[in-house]
């Protein structure tokens, strides 16, 4: 392999890990990850407890039985046919925490903070805007008072300014 196509495949790659979009993924998976522990403790230490008020502790152990007899043999496998939908809750439970912690810790904090950087932004705009329109103004008035005087002097400007002056007289 060449050494130039070699260095534009480097470059293409280390474009594309750059982009935003694929760095943004990066951190997700590992913010993703390191919720699952807590959202895993939340559950088996406080929502677990709570269902478990009600009936047990390990929501695992909520199930249906389709065809029986169910239940585990003597040699420990599974016999008839066993719905197990307290797994499915506790994943469900796992997933409506995390996604409303990511939610209200990361995904509503950044929004306000983007939308008060926004408004900065357009403030700015608005002040520089109203800056340009007023220098305008004024240049405007310096350039009447100029044709003013001219004209009320009789005396002609020399002849090294009136190009310029007209110039800038059309500029506006």
């Amino acid at each position: 392999m060449s050494e130039k196509k070699k260095e534009s495949v480097l470059a293409g790659f280390k474009a594309f890990l750059m982009r935003g979009n694929v760095v943004d993924l990066a951190v997700a998976v590992v913010i993703g990850a390191a919720f699952t522990n807590i959202v895993n403790s939340i559950v088996k230490g406080i929502i677990s407890p709570l269902v478990g008020a009600i009936g047990t502790k390990n929501l695992d152990v909520y199930t249906s039985c389709l065809k029986a007899p169910c239940g585990v043999d003597a040699k420990g496998e599974p016999t008839g046919v066993n719905i197990m939908w307290g797994s499915v809750l506790n994943a469900t439970l796992s997933f409506l925490i995390t996604a409303a912690v990511v939610y209200f810790l990361m995904v509503l904090p950044m929004a306000k903070y983007l939308a008060r950087v926004e408004a900065r932004r357009k403030a700015r705009e608005g002040v520089q805007e109203t800056m340009v329109i007023t220098e305008l103004e004024v240049l405007k008035d310096i350039r009447d008072v100029l044709i003013a005087q001219r004209s009320g002097n009789g005396e002609s400007a020399p002849a090294a300014s009136a190009p310029r002056a007209q110039g800038a007289r059309d500029a506006f």
